[in-house]
């Protein structure tokens, strides 16, 4: 329960649902501590992907990180609080917006990830160009259906 976990403890599998949402998997340069946070645009501005760096004890420079399939930015539509909210926190963070149709946006949930992540201190980041509502042979998406299933991001250490 909740939007986030970190273990050190091999063999327990950490894991994430999503449709349209943002799954992001964490590890320790060494790969002693792992993390996955599920990442929709009111718990990325409530700083789940920072609550989450904080809460591995590994330097975040150390920290590897992965941006699993989530709604791209031709597909993530918002009003214009969303916009709002993010740039009252961050000015920079307008860079992952543009004009949608009327007064909506077009998000880049993967450039406010990784700004923040960025801003926490995070360097090494991979992904972030798998688009669940461009591709249903491969992902499930709310935003395209309407009704959906569910995908399963999974992070596990082994002890070896």
């Amino acid at each position: 329960e909740g939007e986030g976990a970190v273990t050190a403890i091999p063999g327990v599998v950490l894991a994430v649902l999503t449709a349209d949402c943002l799954p992001v998997l964490a590890c320790g340069g060494d790969g002693r501590h792992i993390g996955v946070f599920h990442v929709g645009w009111r718990g990325l501005l409530a700083g789940i992907l920072e609550r989450g760096v904080a809460a591995m004890p590994v330097a975040p420079e150390d920290i590897l990180i992965y941006l699993g399939p989530a709604i791209g930015p031709e597909h993530f539509e918002v009003g214009p609080e969303v916009r709002a909210a993010f740039l009252a926190e961050d000015a920079g963070a307008a860079a992952a917006f543009r004009p949608g149709h009327g007064d909506r946006w077009l998000a880049n949930i993967y450039a406010l990830a990784r700004r923040r992540l960025q801003r926490a201190g995070v360097q090494t980041i991979f992904g972030g160009n798998l688009c669940t509502v461009a591709d249903p042979a491969r992902y499930f998406s709310y935003r395209r259906d309407g009704v959906t299933g569910r995908m399963a991001s999974l992070i596990w250490k082994e002890d070896v």
